[in-house]
């Protein structure tokens, strides 16, 4: 099951899962998810889409029912849906901050919790959140960043608890990734992607398939002692202050 499964890294996840051989469920707010699966089908993969609000509980659960009356009960779960409503506090509002948080960390919860029970009556599953560098730094976007967090914090927890039931938690937290939500900002500036890459110790940016490259791996059976781990995805971003390096040693690093 991947949620977000219509957004660019969610079409990646999708594609690679179903090229491993997994039947996938795939959910997103948006109807496009629903052209995503009837794709999969006509190229002989067992694929069923839900249109679904993750912040929304009650419909988390009768998504989850349908997937499980349709493709069997969910073995591996991409938290993979996220947003950004504001990029500051300045610009916040109580209403935009419960919007971020149920978008980002309410309805991974949510999503962890519609599955765990079949999960623990088979005794295996994994999950993996896609978080985000911003959930270990300070990079704006506080509401999203703030609820990063928390699933950096939610996915060690459920590590911890589920694991005796060989249920394995993990995290993913991808830098700058090339993927249409950054359409809007390269109209205004065509070379915005290129302006961030200075930033980058790989001096590039991430592409969606390899973040999705990286949650097959901590979903497979080939990470099957990995549990409670947070990769970074993010072409070295978090490794240091590249910028402030070059500027300290007056090199062209």
């Amino acid at each position: 099951m991947v949620t977000g499964a219509a957004g660019g890294i969610g079409r990646e996840l999708v594609r690679c899962f179903a090229a491993g051989g997994a039947a996938i469920a795939a959910l997103d707010k948006s109807a496009d998810v629903e052209a995503i699966a009837d794709a999969l089908a006509r190229e002989g993969v067992k694929a069923a889409a839900e249109v679904a609000d993750i912040g929304e509980p009650d419909q988390v659960g009768r998504a989850v029912d349908r997937f499980r009356a349709t493709l069997g009960p969910v073995a591996v779960l991409v938290n993979n849906a996220g947003f950004s409503e504001r990029p500051t506090l300045e610009t916040s509002t109580p209403e935009t901050w419960r919007n971020d948080v149920d978008g980002n960390l309410n309805g991974a919860f949510y999503c962890a919790r519609a599955v765990l029970s079949d999960m623990k009556a088979a005794g295996a599953g994994a999950i993996v959140n896609v978080a985000s560098v911003n959930g270990l730094l300070a990079l704006g976007d506080p509401a999203y960043s703030a609820a990063k967090a928390g699933m950096i914090s939610l996915t060690k927890s459920l590590a911890m608890e589920y694991g005796r039931y060989s249920i394995r938690a993990n995290a993913v937290c991808p830098g700058t990734v090339r993927t249409p939500v950054w359409d809007h900002r390269i109209r205004r500036n065509p070379e915005i992607l290129v302006e961030l890459e200075r930033w980058y110790p790989l001096r590039r940016v991430v592409e969606p398939a390899e973040v999705a490259s990286a949650v097959l791996f901590l979903a497979s059976d080939e990470a099957s002692a990995i549990t409670g781990a947070v990769l970074a995805v993010d072409c070295g971003l978090t490794a240091g202050n590249i910028v402030m390096t070059r500027s300290l040693t007056l090199e062209d690093m």
